[in-house]
């Protein structure tokens, strides 16, 4: 089946506007789980890992397609993108096609185009005119809103975003967290597909200046928190896997 997906990433990424990117994911190889890319809007290759989205879009189950969405680059290019989640006979996640599209040309060209035709933007707080106001179609998101997607080419790289904009969220320096923060770090990081990666519990240890045999404890005591019909495989000990 993947073979398949993959002999397609060519010819969907030709059929697509200029500036676009198609890339498929192996789920059965995270967190190094490209497989195929065509285009270079990210500047990921074979072998780079999941974004921080995907993982986290796997770790609460994957039930749907994250369609249609926004997201920011780190040097301010605005994407449109949208992943489909590809199951397998057993209706597990195997694989994932992730199509990215520049669209900052666009904008830019919008922008020129209501200059020259004499459009201004409106002053803040001005109320626009409802009869003028053209009529939008209601969104088709079902992913986030937009925010800067970690489009990464290696697993250390990523780890290290996920866990500073984790600590960042908690709002306290790690020298004054208390055992409570630490571990509302730990839950939101498992709950972001953190302790998928490699060498996940020494990192985050690191990060919070404690021992791995403490990350190991909270993550215990997370697990008990949990009902039963929760994703056990996300609870507990990290999941143990080759290196990608």
């Amino acid at each position: 089946m993947l073979a398949v997906f993959a002999s397609l990433v060519e010819p969907i990424g030709r059929s697509l506007p200029p500036n676009s990117e198609v890339v498929l994911h192996d789920l059965s190889m995270l967190p190094n789980s490209i497989v195929a890319v065509h285009g270079d809007v990210t500047g990921r290759s074979v072998g780079d890992p999941a974004t921080d989205l995907l993982l986290e879009h796997l770790m609460r189950g994957a039930e749907g397609h994250l369609v249609d969405y926004e997201t920011k680059l780190p040097d301010g290019r605005r994407l449109r993108s949208s992943t489909m989640i590809i199951k397998d006979v057993a209706g597990t996640p195997a694989a994932a096609l992730c199509i990215n599209t520049d669209v900052s040309a666009w904008e830019t060209v919008r922008r020129i185009a209501e200059s020259m035709a004499g459009e201004t933007t409106s002053a803040p707080g001005a109320e626009a005119s409802t009869s003028d106001a053209p009529r939008v179609a209601s969104p088709r998101y079902q992913g986030p809103k937009a925010s800067t997607e970690a489009f990464v080419h290696d697993v250390d790289e990523l780890a290290a975003i996920l866990i500073e904009r984790t600590i960042a969220e908690v709002g306290l320096p790690v020298e004054l967290m208390r055992k409570e923060h630490k571990m509302r770090v730990v839950e939101q990081l498992r709950e972001r597909g953190m302790f998928l990666l490699k060498d996940a519990v020494e990192m985050v240890a690191t990060a919070l200046s404690v021992t791995r045999f403490t990350i190991y404890n909270y993550l215990n005591e997370i697990a008990g928190q949990i009902p039963d019909s929760a994703d056990r495989g996300a609870a507990g000990k990290p999941a143990r896997r080759k290196d990608g």
